[in-house]
C-alpha cells in the first residue's frame, strides 16, 4: 500500500476492524519510511449483477426496488420492517450467489412471491396481482382459488 504522505510503497498494518456488518475491513497502517499512519478499507470485489427486464433492457441489480415493492404489498399488514429487510436480504443473497451475471425480472419476482407466500397471505396476493398483471377479475379469482387449493394440500 502506497503511503499518501511520502509515496513509499511499503507499510505495516497496525490495527484491523470490521465495518459495514463485516462487508469490509478498516485497516490502520503505518508507513515504514516516514512513520505516519493512514487508514485503508478493504472489501471483496464483486461483479455487478444486471437485471434483464421484460422489454430486454438491462440495469444494475438494485435491492431497494425490491424493498419498495414489498413495502407496498405489505402496507397496513402485520409485517415488520425487520421481516421485510430479512426477505430483501435473502433475495439479494440468492441473486448474488447464483453466480450469474444477469438475472431476469421474472426470477426476481418469483423469489419475492415465494418469500411473501411464507410471510403474509394478503401481501402475497397483493404483490401477485401487480406482478402477474391479471387481465380481469376472473383471472385474479383463478389465482386466489389455486392458492387456496395449495394451502389445503399443505
Amino acid at each position: 500500500m502506497k503511503c499518501p504522505y511520502c509515496g513509499y510503497e511499503d507499510s505495516k498494518v497496525v490495527d484491523s476492524r470490521s465495518t459495514d456488518e463485516t462487508n469490509s475491513i478498516r485497516r490502520r497502517r503505518e508507513c515504514l519510511s516516514c512513520g505516519k499512519r493512514f487508514t485503508t478499507y478493504e472489501s471483496v470485489e464483486s461483479t455487478p449483477v444486471l437485471v434483464v427486464k421484460s422489454n430486454g433492457e438491462r440495469e444494475r441489480f438494485n435491492p431497494s426496488k425490491i424493498k419498495n415493492g414489498i413495502i407496498k404489498a405489505c402496507e397496513k399488514r402485520p409485517v415488520s420492517m425487520n421481516q421485510i429487510d430479512e426477505l430483501v436480504s435473502s433475495i439479494e443473497k440468492k441473486v448474488i450467489n447464483s453466480g450469474e451475471g444477469e438475472v431476469s425480472t421474472k426470477v426476481i419476482g418469483e423469489y419475492v412471491m415465494d418469500g411473501l407466500k411464507e410471510l403474509d397471505e394478503v401481501s402475497y396476493v397483493r404483490f401477485a396481482s401487480v406482478y402477474k398483471k391479471f387481465k380481469d377479475i376472473s383471472t385474479f379469482f383463478e389465482f386466489v382459488n389455486e392458492y387456496e387449493r395449495h394451502l389445503k394440500n399443505k
